[in-house]
């Protein structure tokens, strides 16, 4: 039996015109209340995916791993790092971690891969018995960034993957041997190249979690894209392939960004119009 759990990470509190791009603040601000500075709260969801035999984590959040003058330029909320809490809470630490599955390797989908930081110590990799599964086009990308998004991604965290012997980099087909064939990847470039986007088969519908193509649930409406995508247009036509197609299969989303939204069924009004219904705060054991 496969059960499916939402684990909370660190919080971050990003400018809120940034993370809905050309959308004006009339619009946005009915979803995400922003604060004094134009700031929006923002969550770092994973998800804990156990079978038989094996524990599997999608994405670790942003972490702890920023010193404290960068904590505070990126927003990030908390001094411990709330992901291995998340774990403990589930009666897990990161040592029970089998296989992690990052859909892409932004500082804040990745950077809890990191213990928390310390004072004049290196970089440390947390979860020593896992194996790490990414795309391979958005490794190469992470390598060799573009002056866009260089410093979206950690080198230390890059070298420590690559250190590890434990990382399996994925052509873009959709079935990877690793997880099996219960699992599907769609894959998506409008964000950042070769990012991955996991989906799980559940008797009650497919679950997907779709990273930063759809980070939370207002970007589900098909024209709100975030100011850090890069090709806003190819993103809004990849996400109407997706949603299309959960439609047809009663899928879900589980989101990572949204910080009062973790999961919802797909739906679509008389006009076309994509939405959710079923949302939940929180995942708890989900078994079908």
């Amino acid at each position: 039996m496969r059960t499916l759990t939402t684990l909370t990470g660190n919080s971050q509190k990003l400018d809120g015109g940034a993370m809905f791009g050309n959308a004006p603040k009339a619009l946005w601000q009915r979803w995400m209340a922003p604060d004094e500075l134009n700031r929006i709260d923002l969550g770092c969801r994973a998800l804990l995916v156990q079978e038989p035999g094996r524990n599997i984590l999608i994405e670790t959040g942003i972490g702890a791993f920023f010193s404290p003058e960068l904590k505070q330029r990126f927003g990030v909320q908390e001094e411990r790092h709330v992901l291995l809490d998340s774990l403990a809470a589930a009666g897990l630490s990161d040592t029970d971690i089998d296989i992690v599955v990052l859909t892409h390797l932004h500082f804040d989908h990745a950077g809890g891969l990191l213990a928390a930081w310390e004072e004049e110590k290196p970089a440390r990799l947390l979860f020593p018995n896992a194996q790490f599964i990414t795309g391979r086009r958005q490794w190469q990308r992470a390598c060799a960034p573009h002056a866009r998004d260089r410093a979206s991604y950690i080198p230390e965290l890059l070298q420590l993957l690559e250190a590890s012997g434990r990382l399996h980099l994925i052509d873009e087909s959709e079935h990877c041997e690793l997880l099996g064939p219960d699992w599907r990847l769609h894959w998506s470039d409008g964000h950042t190249p070769g990012q991955l986007l996991p989906e799980v088969a559940m008797a009650g519908g497919p679950v997907v979690f779709p990273g930063d193509l759809i980070p939370g649930a207002p970007w589900v409406h098909l024209p709100i894209t975030m100011g850090y995508d890069r090709f806003p247009e190819g993103l809004i036509e990849e996400k109407e392939a997706l949603l299309a197609d959960l439609i047809g299969r009663g899928g879900r989303l589980v989101f990572t960004h949204d910080p009062d939204v973790a999961m919802g069924r797909v739906i679509c009004d008389a006009k076309g119009r994509y939405g959710l219904e079923q949302t939940q705060t929180e995942v708890r054991g989900l078994a079908e």
